[in-house]
């Protein structure tokens, strides 16, 4: 068996770049930020709200109320698995009736983390609308989920890892994928046409 390859696919500037990118998405989707609400799954979701928060009110200069996200006890393999999930604690310490929630989260792959978080979020109210923020986007859905806003698309293959490091809880900055194989998949994979013939 080959040894895995480490990348860095995304420095501190990348990062910094993209909750830029996604701060600006996220204002002129929504006409500005009157009826903005942030969630940010745990743990690195969670940072990552707070950054976009922050980088929003230095554009607005509005305070987006964020709140932060345990999923665990809504997933859908809770009963299944052996070992007791670690519950955190969820903080939503606002009413997200009518109001736009930007639900955000670091990595977005087979969409059942955001299932869970959809349930969870419904149970605290009925929001206007509930929107999608993601870092990155690796691909393999196994749930007709789709991000309204991506930092970054990459291709990956499923028994890759990908790895987003906060300073908020790590000792560097940056985004990095070990690769198991050199089979990609995923939204930015690119398509390969056949010689000789038509494309499948």
């Amino acid at each position: 068996m080959s040894k895995p390859k480490v990348e860095t696919l995304v420095d501190k500037k990348g990062i910094d770049r993209a909750v830029a990118r996604l701060s600006h998405e996220i204002l002129e989707k929504n006409n500005g930020a009157e009826s903005l609400v942030l969630i940010g799954i745990l743990t690195r979701g969670a940072h990552l709200a707070r950054r976009i928060a922050q980088r929003i009110k230095e554009i607005e200069a509005a305070e987006i109320p964020v709140g932060l996200m345990d999923i665990n006890l809504y997933r859908d393999d809770v009963h299944s698995k052996l070992d007791q999930p670690v519950i955190q604690r969820t903080e939503i310490l606002f009413d997200v009736r009518d109001k736009n929630v930007i639900l955000v989260d670091d990595v977005l792959y087979t969409g059942r983390t955001i299932r869970a978080a959809l349930d969870q979020i419904i149970d605290f109210g009925r929001p206007r609308s509930i929107q999608l923020a993601v870092l990155i986007d690796r691909g393999h859905r196994e749930l007709p989920i789709r991000p309204d806003f991506v930092g970054k698309n990459i291709p990956t293959a499923k028994d890759d890892r990908v790895l987003v490091r906060l300073s908020e809880t790590d000792d560097e900055e940056l985004v990095k994928i070990v690769r198991q194989g050199m089979s990609l998949a995923g939204p930015a994979a690119p398509e390969r046409k056949k010689k000789g013939g038509k494309k499948a």
